[in-house]
């Protein structure tokens, strides 16, 4: 699912919406089969009488009590985090029950930088840090797929605004 269209201004186009890395979700992925496979262990191993389901369904609460701040929260973390580049503004939106999200106009960035680990050069993603004008704190971006091709592109979209915004006020 894309980013809603409705919270964008008249002429303003979506040119990239983006979620953190799909590797950030790796870590829970591999501890939610292990979990898993704790789990059907248990089954297999405890016998099949009053004291085994017992042990069964201790180890499947204990499981699940595990399960959801290893697993779901940063499942759910990362797909509520959503990067969206528009023609205008980056656009930033987080948060599970309490959202959070920061909009910096294009005409505000004053610098676009990118750092990548060694494995983030591996798979091809790193963090964005966007400076704007004002008082408000830089932005970081984190685990941003393909991150030097984002950030030509909002250089690339400054300078487009600049050149539009210039042509505005000579006509």
């Amino acid at each position: 699912m894309g980013f809603p269209e409705n919270v964008l201004a008249r002429g303003e186009k979506v040119e990239k919406s983006l979620h953190p890395h799909w590797l950030t979700v790796a870590l829970p992925t591999v501890v939610a089969v292990m979990l898993l496979a704790i789990g059907v262990a248990v089954a297999v191993l405890t016998p099949d009488d009053r004291t085994g389901n017992t042990i069964q369904w201790v180890v499947v609460a204990i499981i699940v009590l595990a399960a959801i701040p290893l697993v779901l929260v940063p499942f759910l973390r990362w797909r509520t985090t959503h990067y969206v580049i528009t023609s205008h503004r980056v656009m930033v939106r987080r948060g599970i029950l309490t959202k959070s999200g920061k909009d910096i106009t294009l005409s505000k960035i004053t610098d676009v930088s990118f750092e990548q680990t060694l494995l983030d050069r591996i798979i091809n993603a790193g963090s964005l840090r966007i400076e704007s004008a004002g008082d408000s704190p830089d932005e970081m971006l984190r685990n941003i797929p393909h991150s030097n091709v984002a950030q030509q592109l909002i250089n690339r979209l400054i300078d487009e605004d600049d050149l539009r915004r210039r042509r505005a006020v000579d006509d």
